[in-house]
């Protein structure tokens, strides 16, 4: 479904939002409700051009005549027994202002109507199309009413009466209906087909009134192209019933079409003629005088007659000007094109022959408007002039006509002209100082890392010396069976590991240990058998001898640090650990050396020398504490 607040605001002009606008404005002082209804509606949803507009109140619309007026409509006639007002607003707006009625007809072509509701109203118009209706009310502005399905007959093309009675009741729907399938290229739908041909052949238009005549009559000069619709009336036989004098082969045809050319070139650059003053002397060029003054005077719309014949003087009050000082320069002459009166200026454009006044119109329809190509928007965004800016369309519109005149040809100027219009730059922005974070602590060098591990090291030897306690930490390491080993690896304090032993073995009954046999591919690396006789000699017999004696543990305490200072970083390994485990301590003359097992080195009873430096230091603290 289309959206209608959106048609409203973009498919109309801006001089005919501006009529809608002035007429909402008075229904609302005066308390009534407002739509528009009609072919406006029609046309919107169609997508076809929307020539006038037509309006309905619920109320007696005949009594908004003064109010109109005084906001500078102009009521161009009226229409009392069906209480509306034909009125013209400023830009050639067209407007049909009526009351919602009920109609009934006692005999055709005689009707007699009465005050109802909006829905009412749709319901006794003439085709489904013209059957719509927008509230142009607050709360309900864009609020399409549809009760005959319209819309469906309009995405069908299609005309469909609805009643059935519809041409007999008013048979100037039937010339409606033909004017409508000219200009839209619409069919009628079956069954109103029959019905169209039915009164055509028992003659329903002989009670067809004057006012209706009149009106249809007028309408033919105010359509897009008179002349395809006058044709299609003479050929379905109704020109005889409206004014038999008016035809095609009366009229200036080349004209005409020249006429439209000039219109479709002014709307292409902002101006909207309405035609229907123009077209009349075309229309009628081989007529009689005396037929053509019978056709104004049937015409329904006084005001009509009025534009034609004031038409001559206001063109030439319009070329005096637009030759003159006052329109001299291009900026001049195209503000004069934008506020003049546009049946005046698309007559004097078609008619005119003086040379000055068309090298004008030609630099209007081709040159002035490039100047809109140059304006410097890169520049001005630079000088900080954006669309937020105050007065910036105003700015654009003078910087358009000076471009138009040729006064800014170089950037040079242009900078000079923007300068009084840019604003000051902004200040700088304020960084706002975060509070320091402290740094993480840097890594200890690994020259510092080793000494602290084997300090560490050392003293917890002393303590569990000093202590008696069966639990040594595994901190000293040697390389793995087929590892590398690497000197700069910092010494790492492990978790301690519970050494289970018996009996205490002397260092002199323990033999030394051998290596197992190497693994095919690794290299193997031999750790001296004094590590192991000193790993085994911690045991729980110096232990208590230590206890024992309080010197001698200061002594062994004093050795152990010394020693564990002097061992050599190169004998540390980076990360390994190793668990000492031993169930039973085994006498030196029993200990059987490991045996080399081809392919797999064999562990000597779970016991595995690591570091032999730190062993020779715990070796010569327990010397000392015996």
């Amino acid at each position: 479904m289309a959206d209608y607040i959106y048609l409203l605001e973009n498919r109309l002009s801006p001089a005919q939002r501006e009529a809608l606008l002035v007429v909402r404005e008075v229904a609302r002082a005066k308390g009534l409700t407002v739509f528009l209804v009609g072919g406006a509606v029609r046309d919107m949803t169609s997508g076809s051009p929307v020539r006038d507009l037509d309006v309905v109140v619920q109320g007696n619309a005949l009594k908004l005549k003064k109010d109109i007026e005084k906001a500078h409509g102009v009521i161009t006639g009226e229409n009392e027994p069906g209480q509306s007002l034909f009125a013209r607003f400023p830009g050639g707006v067209r407007m049909e202002i009526g009351s919602t009625l009920t109609v009934t007809y006692p005999k055709p072509g005689k009707p007699v109507v009465k005050a109802a509701t909006i829905l009412d109203d749709l319901r006794r118009r003439d085709f489904t199309a013209n059957a719509m209706a927008l509230s142009l009310n607050d709360g309900s502005y864009g609020l399409l009413m549809d009760p005959l399905n319209g819309v469906a007959d309009i995405e069908n093309r299609e005309l469909r009466l609805v009643s059935n009675y519809g041409f007999i009741e008013d048979p100037v729907r039937m010339i409606r209906a033909a004017r409508l399938m000219a200009r839209l290229g619409w069919l009628m739908d079956e069954k109103t087909q029959a019905r169209y041909e039915t009164g055509k052949q028992e003659g329903y238009i002989s009670a067809m009134g004057g006012f209706h005549r009149g009106y249809e009559t007028e309408e033919i000069f105010h359509e897009e192209d008179p002349l395809r619709v006058l044709r299609k009336l003479e050929a379905e036989g109704w020109m005889k019933d409206l004014f038999p004098a008016l035809s095609s082969a009366k009229a200036n045809v080349t004209e005409l079409e020249k006429l439209r050319d000039v219109q479709s070139q002014l709307q292409m650059q902002g101006v909207h003629p309405e035609t229907a003053v123009a077209n009349f002397p075309y229309l009628t060029a081989k007529m009689a005088p005396k037929d053509v003054a019978a056709l104004k005077k049937s015409f329904a719309r006084h005001g009509f007659v009025d534009e034609i014949e004031a038409l001559e003087d206001e063109a030439k009050a319009f070329a005096a000007e637009f030759s003159g000082k006052g329109a001299a320069s291009p900026s001049q002459a195209w503000k004069l094109l934008h506020s003049a009166k546009p049946e005046s200026i698309l007559w004097v454009a078609h008619t005119s022959k003086n040379a000055g006044i068309q090298n004008k119109f030609k630099g209007f329809f081709t040159e002035w408007s490039q100047a809109k190509q140059k304006l410097p928007y890169t520049l001005m965004q630079e000088m900080r002039i954006v669309p937020e800016l105050p007065g910036y369309s105003e700015l654009l519109d003078k910087l358009f006509f000076e471009l138009m005149d040729g006064k800014l040809g170089t950037v040079e100027e242009m900078k000079a002209y923007l300068e009084p219009h840019s604003p000051p730059a902004p200040p700088p922005p304020v960084h706002l100082r975060r509070p320091r974070v402290p740094k993480k602590d840097a890594k200890p060098a690994k020259s510092r890392k080793k000494a602290a591990a084997v300090e560490a090291n050392g003293e917890s030897l002393d303590g569990l010396v000093a202590s008696g306690s069966s639990e040594v930490p595994a901190s000293v390491s040697v390389p793995a069976k087929g590892a590398a080993v690497k000197t700069a690896a910092p010494v790492k304090v492990a978790a301690p590991v519970k050494v289970a032993a018996k009996k205490a073995v002397p260092a002199k009954a323990v033999a030394p240990v051998k290596a197992a046999a190497p693994a095919k591919g690794k290299v193997v690396t031999k750790a001296p058998a004094k590590s192991v006789a000193a790993k085994t000699s911690v045991k729980k017999a110096p232990v208590k001898a230590a206890s024992k004696s309080p010197a001698k543990k200061v002594v062994a305490k004093k050795a152990v640090k010394a020693a564990v200072k002097k061992a050599p970083a190169k004998a540390v390994a980076k990360k390994a650990t190793v668990k000492v485990v031993a169930k039973k301590a085994v006498p030196a003359k029993k200990a059987a050396p490991t045996k080399k097992v081809a392919g797999k080195a064999a562990p000597a009873k779970k016991a595995t020398a690591k570091h032999a430096p730190a062993k020779k230091a715990v070796k010569a603290a327990h010397k000392k504490g015996r």
